[in-house]
């Protein structure tokens, strides 16, 4: 199971909003097949590992990361090709939240006489289909807040100079997040003061998450890198009726897609983007943003997991800007709370990660 979720992440930012999937099979402790999900259309890890297995798959043990499908997509189904396969037994490391599924997928192959065993690796395959649980089960989003800061909490000088607050493996680390992203979050203020580009330089051809810049009123210059950058993937910005037609034309004519959101004290309405977001199957976004639109996200409840980079650098002042803006909160019991943390060394930084403990 262990190397049918290292097949599965193959096929990471590359298959969303569909899941990650890597099938394996073994006769007599001898793999016969292998494969993984590649990207969305494609055929099912199963019924590629099947394929290469051939007849070597009648008695065999499957593993496979996701419990098989037993509808019908743009694929048939893979409960079907493996009955028709007759393995003795198959394990599935997670059942799969789909309603079509759920469940029946797992009773379709008992009732065929094909044993299916839930497990192993059950958290490992839940954790790297997070943000294809949370949609089927919800219909919304998983949203990651990335935050890079000194050891005071600091996210760029009084001068407003970010770069680079950490090292070399975090900000690997970060494009590894990116390529796993189907979009990346920013507010305009980001654009004005670091004019990213947000594209994912990772060596290996890996595919660029769209970019969508926060920006109620369009100020973001055309000529900003994010509207201009070499990639195949669309910047959107999104706005209000509140910008202005002219540079919304600027914007469409240097290469931009706008898209017009709800608007919340002249601000876009963050529910509204994100729902907009997944009518476009874009499931798992990465904010980068500053302070004030992390703040934003947290307050409106839109955030279930935080990366927060942390470089052993102490950069003070009052007027440096920190992590999480808002209004904040009075008492402490009402401090958002996180679960699962995990803390890892990149270099000379740390990486805390956790997720956002659901209200009560």
């Amino acid at each position: 199971m262990a190397e049918a979720l290292r097949l599965a992440k193959k096929g990471i930012g590359a298959v969303s909003p569909n899941p990650a999937v890597g099938a394996l099979i073994a006769q007599e402790n001898q793999i016969v097949g292998r494969a993984y999900y590649a990207r969305a259309g494609a055929e099912h890890a199963e019924v590629l590992a099947l394929r290469e297995a051939g007849d070597r798959a009648a008695g065999a043990t499957v593993y496979v990361t996701l419990e098989p499908c037993c509808h019908w997509g743009r694929r048939p189904p893979c409960v079907q090709a493996l009955i028709a396969a007759r393995p003795a037994r198959v394990y599935y490391a997670m059942r799969d939240p789909d309603p079509r599924v759920n469940g029946a997928g797992a009773l379709a192959l008992e009732r065929a006489g094909i044993e299916a065993i839930e497990g192993p690796l059950g958290d490992e395959a839940r954790r790297l289909n997070e943000a294809y649980i949370r949609h089927r089960r919800t219909g919304q989003p998983f949203v990651t807040l990335k935050m890079a800061a000194s050891a005071d909490g600091k996210t760029a000088t009084r001068a407003g100079k970010s770069r680079w607050i950490t090292g070399q493996a975090a900000r690997h680390r970060v494009h590894e997040l990116r390529h796993a992203a189907d979009a990346v979050l920013i507010g305009v203020g980001t654009v004005l003061g670091d004019d990213p580009v947000l594209t994912c330089r990772l060596p290996g051809g890996e595919i660029d998450p769209i970019a969508v810049v926060v920006d109620s009123k369009a100020r973001t210059p055309p000529t900003s890198r994010v509207v201009q950058r070499r990639s195949p993937a669309a910047t959107i910005i999104a706005t209000t009726k509140r910008a202005s037609v002219s540079a919304l034309g600027a914007l469409r004519s240097a290469g931009a897609e706008v898209l017009v959101c709800e608007d919340r004290d002249g601000r876009v309405e963050l529910a509204d983007l994100l729902q907009n977001l997944v009518k476009m199957n874009r499931i798992n976004i990465l904010c980068e943003g500053g302070a004030t639109l992390a703040g934003s996200l947290v307050e409106g409840g839109h955030v279930q997991k935080v990366c927060f980079f942390i470089a052993p650098k102490l950069i003070g002042g009052a007027a440096a800007p920190t992590t999480v803006g808002g209004e904040g909160i009075a008492r402490l019991a009402d401090a958002v709370s996180l679960r699962d943390v995990r803390i890892e060394t990149l270099g000379p930084d740390m990486l805390y990660e956790g997720y956002v403990c659901s209200p009560e």
